[in-house]
């Protein structure tokens, strides 16, 4: 998917509820994203995750009768049937703790009798959870993997043991519809095209640029720092990345980072941090170092949440690309389809917002933030 499919922030009006990606209507249990169902407010319709691709005639998709050789179908929604979900993070990062609470009020609102574990950034611990919750007999997963290549041993049990795994927000090595179900997230490749876009905006395309990466080893990484320098290279020649290193999608680790990058090259005049936790380390960083973010040195980010996007408001973030943490709707929806006969397409990419100077202040006023 192209960088320009993104959609800008639009008004609550313009906005339809969260559309169901297969080609069967959306159900009666398909919901908002605070797990309400049709009482739900503007708002939360707004800020509801929404799919770009793929189409609904997208073809057949995995199915438990397809998955794995084949597994019994369940009812998710029974009241019985263990649904388990593996978190990577602390809920301490708002991203996360919207996405758990998605999950959470959506599981609340179906029915679904939901078991949790936190990994809290440790992959060797996700592992241990996520068997763990097999062992509590959980008979479906979501994972949010903390990173993409290190739950082998997770998914080999889960897979011996006939039970479907959904990867949402990361996706993990492996082969769908045979290790995993399919995997729902944002293009993160296209969300780094369109943070260079706005770098070479915030700037007049002439400068030099600092980007803080995020953790090593999951696709969230590669991909935004692929298309970021993808897209400079290929519309930006004057736009020169002199600086290039990880801080860990965290705000402690994103200012020390940037501190050391200031001091190393203090002609730095733009940052890309590749997520907001970073971003907001770095805002801390310029001033620490005597220079005005969003005046000597803009700085562009992506996550979509509030204290972000109060400061594109107040002048210190040139711009913020959205990542949409309202797994919940969708992610249950798969599961349902799953276990009939719709099926669900091996990547599901959702839209998100783009914020900027234009549209920030509206976008918190309609509540399309977290």
């Amino acid at each position: 998917m192209n960088a320009t499919t993104l959609r800008k922030a639009a008004p609550a009006a313009a906005l339809a509820a969260v559309l169901c990606f297969t080609a069967s209507a959306c159900t009666k249990a398909s919901t908002t994203a605070a797990g309400s169902t049709g009482s739900a407010s503007a708002a939360n319709t707004a800020a509801a995750q929404q799919v770009v691709t793929p189409s609904a005639s997208a073809g057949p998709g995995c199915t438990a009768a397809t998955y794995n050789g084949g597994i019994p179908a369940l009812n998710i929604t029974d009241g019985k049937t263990v649904v388990g979900f593996s978190q990577s993070e602390s809920t301490s990062n708002p991203f996360r703790a919207t996405e758990t609470k998605s999950i959470e009020d959506q599981a609340k609102s179906l029915g679904v009798k939901l078991i949790e574990r936190n990994a809290n950034a440790d992959v060797n611990a996700q592992n241990s959870q996520i068997e763990d919750m097999i062992a509590q007999g959980a008979k479906v997963l979501i994972v949010a993997p903390e990173n993409s290549d290190g739950l082998g041993p997770a998914l080999a049990q889960a897979k011996a043991k006939k039970i479907p795994v959904l990867t949402i927000d990361r996706s993990v090595t492996g082969t769908a519809c045979s290790d995993f179900i399919a995997f729902i997230g944002s293009d993160f490749y296209g969300q780094a095209q369109i943070a260079a876009d706005d770098v070479a905006t915030a700037t007049g395309g002439t400068g030099k640029v600092a980007i803080l990466s995020g953790t090593p080893g999951n696709n969230v990484s590669t991909d935004r720092t692929k298309g970021f320098t993808d897209q400079l290279a290929a519309k930006y020649p004057n736009l020169s990345v002199v600086a290039s290193q990880t801080a860990n999608f965290d705000q402690t680790d994103g200012q020390k980072v940037m501190e050391q990058m200031l001091q190393a090259h203090p002609d730095i005049t733009a940052v890309y941090a590749e997520n907001d936790g970073m971003a907001l380390g770095a805002l801390q960083a310029i001033k620490s170092a005597g220079k005005t973010p969003g005046k000597d040195i803009k700085v562009v980010s992506i996550d979509g949440i509030q204290q972000a996007v109060q400061d594109i408001v107040a002048g210190q973030l040139a711009a913020d690309i959205e990542t949409n943490p309202r797994f919940g709707p969708l992610a249950f929806q798969s599961l349902q389809d799953f276990f009939g006969t719709t099926g669900v397409q091996p990547k599901v990419i959702i839209k998100d917002n783009h914020f900027t100077t234009a549209n920030a202040k509206d976008a918190l006023a309609q509540g399309l933030v977290y």
